[in-house]
């Protein structure tokens, strides 16, 4: 409960321990509150009977900061307005990580870990945050607001009218995000992610590195300057940075000045700041002092190179290439910078002789870029492969939990203690698995449903491609239905709660998702069971992304033919047909699978004896024994109708299988399903032809025919 104290604090008691204080505002010190009220902005304000202000939320916030809000100091008070993480998704508590305002040097934002910085932005130059060029992109929802007065330095954000809510976040991982309300969908949607990939972690290549997240290796030493320790570097290594070639000898013209294009600024802590100096003079002024390292403009707001100085006296920290980044002018002895010039002609002739070969080098980056810009635009967290590395124990195999034509799938544990699983893409598979790593990404990571398996993260890192996701204590359904010694566990309320499960992530990703889908591998080896036994489709490497919602007959026509053998729907496994109705034949199978314990396979078609017994009014001999004993009439009957309903969805016909939007209703007893006509089924035959990334128990090139089911 939370109420205002006689002494005028604002209190949360705990009513079910005698009114015990879990929290309170500690605000009557300063004067007691008369009055609490919540503003339309989400700002709760408690004031005096003056009507003064004697405490509000937004200068205390937690893991959020929303629109009005602000992060920063109060120069005259002390005040610091700054984000603690939440100890997990789940615990409130403040956890291992802080979001704040550095105004040290030029201001910038920092994310510390337990008193270690971790990320920082890049200083503000009037625009933006030198390490983030998107926010030039959201202009048009935010109206950014930068304070740097005698009295405070801030950073905060109004949403601009007409635009949808929105709010900063800092999670559990340490991630920054960036989330925008949208109504359609009834989702929050990340519009940037910080850190967004590994050349955002603070001091990854040392003193005087410069990062470049596109090269092979990343870290690289500005010009004039060699690695500090090649053997460390050679174990990809780089945070001992790099030494200058030639030491400075200051004075008589000895120095100068390399310009150093497109980065974020290095960490300005120590940094000297004069708005008022233009970049020439700037330049005077570091030459003139034998202290300087290097300069560039504070302020870019009126184009060209910019005006405004901030000057370096200590070694360059944690510098990058960006899109649209500064200038940064680095001094160097002249000697280093001669060598700069005499090597410029041949250095055209070498760009001349090499075109073709770099024409080609940009189109392969373009393609490259093409197939990861969902994941470079900060559509899920990113993870540094180090972390990920510790978490499962180096891929130890001791940790695995899973296999397939993907690759491996390990168990691991984050930092903060929490449970993930982690699926690593083989290399032998690399071509067809990086579309699949490619899809995962962008699809899962705009997914928010109960019923689907939440993505935690993913990592790119030269040639390794990673997901995390959150684990799945009691990992798959197939590990239980077909296993002799655990499938009793599974009771029949059980079974009945993870088919309407099923059945409504189902539904979310052909209706009610943003962007709808087809799943097209659905199988119970895809349907993972958390602590509380909540169904949750996983793994959609090879699911068809649909722009729109369109109707059940929509279909489309694929060469490269991808499943699992007993689920492929007989359109799609002959003709390479793809529509909702795939999925919906799949979930038929599955039904079948979860009712009787038993497997579609080829030594038993389940399919055909589902409707043999359905033929023979014996529907109830379907049912696994291990439950069907201990199931009370209106459960006998709800099996039998989810026999119906499976035989109704695996009819030959797509026209003839029910939309997921009838199927749940069906199976929750609001709707009489039909009588299914007699279906079809995919058999195998003994000669193999090359049809591709079909998964069986004992081979993986299959011939498939449709045979009829007779009754008797």
């Amino acid at each position: 409960m939370v109420t205002l104290s006689g002494g005028g604090d604002l209190v949360l008691l705990y009513t079910a321990r005698d009114n015990v204080t879990v929290w309170s505002s500690n605000s009557s010190a300063a004067a007691p509150a008369a009055v609490a009220q919540l503003h339309d902005n989400g700002n709760l304000m408690l004031t005096s009977e003056a009507g003064a202000v004697v405490w509000q939320s937004f200068e205390h916030p937690t893991n959020t900061f929303i629109s009005e809000m602000r992060t920063g100091r109060d120069l005259r008070t002390g005040a610091v307005w700054s984000l603690s993480s939440w100890r997990d998704a789940d615990d409130p508590s403040a956890g291992d990580f802080r979001y704040d305002m550095d105004t040290s040097g030029s201001p910038e934002l920092h994310i510390w870990r337990e008193g270690r910085k971790t990320y920082r932005t890049g200083p503000w130059n009037g625009v933006r945050f030198s390490g983030i060029p998107e926010m030039t992109t959201f202009e048009d929802m935010f109206e950014f607001r930068f304070t740097d007065t005698a009295d405070e330095v801030s950073y905060g954000y109004r949403d601009r009218v007409g635009s949808p809510p929105s709010r900063v976040v800092l999670n559990e991982s340490g991630v920054m995000q960036r989330m925008v309300w949208d109504r359609a969908t009834g989702a929050w949607n990340t519009f940037w992610s910080g850190p967004r990939d590994q050349c955002d972690s603070y001091g990854l290549c040392g003193a005087f590195g410069v990062c470049n997240v596109v090269d092979a290796i990343v870290c690289s030493c500005v010009h004039g300057f060699q690695q500090r320790s090649p053997a460390e570097w050679r174990m990809r290594d780089a945070s001992g940075g790099c030494a200058r070639r030639t030491p400075l000898r200051c004075g008589d013209d000895s120095d100068g000045f390399y310009a150093l294009r497109g980065v974020k600024l290095p960490e300005t802590h120590g940094s000297s700041v004069d708005a008022g100096a233009s970049l020439e003079e700037c330049g005077r002024r570091c030459l003139s002092n034998c202290n300087c390292t290097a300069y560039a403009a504070s302020d870019i707001r009126g184009g060209g190179a910019g005006t405004g100085c901030i000057q370096w006296f200590v070694d360059l920290m944690d510098t990058r290439f960006v899109d649209g980044g500064q200038d940064l002018f680095v001094r160097l002895a002249l000697s280093d910078l001669e060598n700069t010039k005499t090597k410029k002609f041949p250095a055209v002739i070498a760009t001349v002789i090499t075109g073709f070969a770099l024409l080609a080098l940009l189109i392969g980056f373009l393609i490259w870029r093409t197939m990861f810009d969902d994941i470079l635009r900060g559509e899920c967290p990113t993870y540094h492969l180090e972390v990920i590395r510790a978490a499962t124990g180096g891929f130890c195999p001791k940790n695995e939990i899973g296999r397939g034509g993907f690759g491996i799938v390990y168990k691991g544990e984050m930092p903060d203690g929490q449970e993930v699983a982690v699926k690593k893409l083989s290399t032998e598979n690399r071509v067809q698995g990086l579309k699949e790593f490619k899809n995962e990404v962008a699809l899962i990571a705009k997914l928010q449903h109960r019923n689907l398996v939440r993505l935690l993260g993913c990592c790119i890192h030269c040639s390794e491609r990673i997901l995390v996701y959150e684990y799945m204590s009691n990992k798959s359904l197939d590990t239980f239905i077909f296993d002799p010694r655990r499938h009793a566990t599974l009771s029949w309320k059980k079974r009945m709660d993870i088919i309407l499960g099923i059945a409504r992530g189902l539904l979310y990703l052909h209706q009610d998702s943003r962007h709808t889908m087809i799943h097209r591998d659905l199988k119970a080896a895809n349907v993972l069971l958390d602590e509380d036994m909540v169904a949750k489709i996983s793994d959609f490497g090879i699911a068809k992304l649909f722009s729109s919602i369109g109707d059940s007959q929509d279909s489309t026509v694929i060469e490269r033919i991808v499943g699992t053998y007993g689920y492929m729907s007989p359109e799609y496994a002959m003709d390479g047909l793809v529509s909702f109705m795939q999925d919906v034949y799949s979930l038929g199978v599955l039904l079948l699978e979860i009712v009787s314990g038993r497997r579609n396979q080829r030594s038993f078609n389940l399919i055909a004896h589902a409707w043999k017994l359905f033929e023979e009014n014996k529907s109830l001999e379907l049912l696994d024994p291990a439950v069907h004993d201990g199931c009370s009439l209106a459960e006998l009957e709800q099996a039998v109708t989810c026999i119906q309903v499976g035989l109704l969805c695996v009819q030959e016909s797509p026209s003839q299988r029910p939309k997921m939007a009838v199927v749940i209703p069906m199976l929750s007893h609001q709707q009489a399903p039909r009588r299914p006509l007699r279906p079809v089924v995919c058999t195998l035959v003994s000669t193999p032809v090359d049809l591709l990334d079909v998964l069986d128990d004992t081979s993986s090139n299959v011939e498939l025919t449709i045979t009829n089911i007779e009754g008797r």
